[in-house]
């Protein structure tokens, strides 16, 4: 399916950083139209892309259908759901589903990304080595995948929320992807089945595959 519009999305991202492709999965998933600028990190802080992101950071993007220049991967996916999910395949409208959504889109902001990212610092671009640090954020990790392991297991759902694979869902993919990376003792098949048979089922997803396979390119 391909969403009408007349002028595509403009996604600011890099070719290497997992938070602008999850906003990528998502532009896919809803079939917009979209072009990709890839930024490096140096541009990042300066004009022009400082007036259109004040933190400097990717993602970001500008719709030029309704003058929408956004940043921060959270608000961008909440705001391609609000406007562009108009059949809410990836979302819910009832309640309490819809809250559930944005609790697990909040725990991948808040828990997922800045663990996962911190444990990619300090194993491999931080000047000086600091092994309790991977450690500590090594073993934080274990723990989210634990988590989502646990509510899975608990919830005998085969997504975060119900049996339907929606943003919250999606906005993992992208850090999910290079644990072998991270932590490449961790046999996450072994240590957390359920996650790893949930992130299996949306890695198989056509989009997902797409913007994967486009990343590992440039990467």
């Amino acid at each position: 399916m391909v969403n009408s519009k007349s002028s595509p999305i403009t996604l600011y991202s890099h070719a290497s950083g997992p938070n602008p492709w999850k906003v990528a999965i998502l532009l896919e998933e809803l079939g917009l139209a979209y072009e990709t600028k890839f930024l490096e990190f140096s541009d990042l802080k300066v004009e022009p892309f400082i007036s259109l992101n004040p933190n400097g950071r990717v993602p970001t993007i500008e719709d030029r259908d309704t003058g929408v220049i956004l940043g921060e991967s959270g608000a961008i996916i909440q705001y391609l759901i609000d406007t562009y999910d108009t059949d809410s395949r990836l979302t819910y409208t009832t309640s309490p589903e819809k809250y559930k959504l944005l609790q697990w889109l909040a725990f991948q902001i808040s828990g997922q990304g800045p663990y996962f990212g911190q444990k990619a610092w300090f194993s491999n671009y931080h000047a000086e080595k600091l092994p309790s640090a991977e450690q500590r954020y090594a073993g934080e990790i274990r723990r989210v995948l634990g988590v989502v392991d646990a509510h899975l297991k608990k919830q005998q759902t085969d997504y975060l929320v119900g049996n339907k694979a929606t943003y919250a869902d999606l906005a993992w993919v992208t850090w999910d992807a290079v644990l072998g990376w991270l932590v490449p003792d961790l046999d996450y098949q072994k240590e957390f089945p359920l996650f790893a048979a949930w992130h299996a089922r949306l890695l198989a997803r056509p989009a997902v595959k797409k913007v994967l396979e486009e990343k590992a390119k440039l990467s």
